[in-house]
């Protein structure tokens, strides 16, 4: 197994020892925290789609919340840096330019992969004051990714997983500013 499967797997692991041990049963302010939550991101449905993916959501406190929303970026983040690697096995060789674009991608998503994680460890040790840096760092990679395609493949299959990514990204760190006081 390579070195990033097993860290993949690890943090999945991690992940999910993790949350249990903060969840301590049913919160009734859970919804009122993802409405507050939600209310704060540029897409209430999105925010709210997305957290609700997760079967913890609907008994979660601020600490489930943040590991649910840490989550879903970290796995959308390292679908779309798999989904970028598949596009650069395929890449036709005439488009030297678009290779490049994807190689930039592909770095991008590798520090989005790092952010979360030291995020994961942040939240481990209960750490909070970097969550909300990191979950900004973590959407201007794939903001940088989406600008590096502009102009080169009009309709980028990567363009709605860069969009996605934004979007969870933004709804972490609305939840790390829980632990903040920003909110």
């Amino acid at each position: 197994m390579a070195p990033l499967e097993c860290h993949s797997i690890f943090f999945i692991f991690i992940l999910l020892l993790s949350t249990s041990s903060f969840t301590t049963g049913s919160d009734p302010a859970a919804n009122a925290l993802v409405d507050k939550v939600c209310n704060q991101t540029s897409n209430y449905t999105f925010c709210v789609g997305s957290l609700y993916s997760d079967p913890r959501t609907p008994d979660a406190d601020r600490y489930t919340l943040a590991y649910i929303s840490v989550g879903l970026a970290y796995g959308k983040a390292t679908a779309t840096r798999d989904n970028v690697a598949e596009l650069l096995k395929n890449i036709d060789p005439g488009h030297p330019d678009y290779r490049h674009s994807l190689q930039r991608c592909a770095g991008n998503y590798d520090k989005a992969v790092s952010l979360l994680v030291v995020a994961q460890n942040d939240l481990n040790s209960e750490s909070f004051s970097e969550l909300p840096v990191l979950a900004r760092n973590v959407s201007c990679e794939a903001n940088r990714c989406e600008a590096g395609l502009r102009g080169i493949k009009p309709s980028s299959p990567l363009t709605n997983m860069n969009k996605d990514l934004v979007g969870l990204s933004e709804i972490f760190e609305i939840v790390a500013k829980l632990f903040t006081g920003e909110l």
